[in-house]
């Protein structure tokens, strides 16, 4: 795989502000353009700058595998804004059958774990979109108040950034939550906290019967995506 990426062409790589309005990655004073000829660019200086030293740090060739925040806003720019609606209504598909809504009944224990770490979160969401969430115990599935429906739907209606919907998306599908991905954007998490959080139930397990080697491997290159995704969002909400 390795004699197959490409080589290193460039020099140098740097932040830039655009002509168009935000910011891109220069390679030799060249824009960075996405697999289908985007330029990649983004609203955030600091985030652009992150990318930058993507680029920055290849070496002899190119590899993707290491460029998760290139590979996120690539994704934004050719797929996720030609289907921005869809991406958001995806989270909304999670957020409304979230699973921090499930809570163990036994052992006890666990139950008061998920109690102490999960309800502050909804509590936080819950003021600020002026709704109630419906708990449950186990996996039968709780319908969540038509009220709270409409009130998650016009939370997330002014989500117009692709490159913040990919990365909202991104965090939602790697924790399992639409609704930690939402207490991030609002500030109440930050990445470390929120994968904490959706990993309560995997860690206590671990506390009873020990880690499996190819499970931690498997959660520490979930979590590479979920630093960048964090990255993202954190610098856009600084923008």
């Amino acid at each position: 795989m390795q004699a197959n990426l490409p080589k290193r062409f460039y020099s140098t790589a740097n932040a830039a502000p655009h002509d168009e309005g935000g910011f891109v990655v220069h390679l030799d004073g060249k824009p960075v353009r996405t697999p289908a000829r985007s330029i990649l660019a983004v609203s955030s200086s600091s985030l652009a700058g992150h990318l930058a030293a993507e680029w920055e740090a290849q070496t002899d060739v190119i590899d993707p595998r290491t460029m998760p925040l290139t590979r996120l806003v690539n994704t934004a720019l050719d797929g996720v804004a030609k289907e921005l609606s869809a991406v958001v209504e995806d989270i909304l598909r999670f957020a409304a059958n979230d699973m921090l809504f499930y809570r163990a009944s036994h052992p006890v224990a666990l139950a008061e774990r998920q109690r102490l770490r999960w309800d502050p979160v909804l509590e936080g969401l819950e003021s600020r979109l002026g709704a109630r969430f419906s708990l449950t115990e186990g996996v039968m599935h709780v319908t969540q108040p038509d009220e709270t429906l409409v009130a998650l739907r016009s939370h997330v209606a002014g989500l117009t950034d692709a490159v913040e919907v990919t990365a909202l998306h991104s965090v939602t599908t790697l924790t399992g939550s639409g609704l930690l991905a939402l207490a991030m954007r609002a500030g109440d998490l930050n990445g470390d906290e929120a994968w904490a959080l959706a990993h309560l139930d995997e860690d206590w397990n671990i506390e009873q019967w020990g880690e499996d080697a190819e499970a931690v491997a498997r959660r520490a290159a979930r979590k590479f995506d979920m630093d960048a995704a964090s990255l993202v969002m954190r610098h856009l909400m600084d923008n």
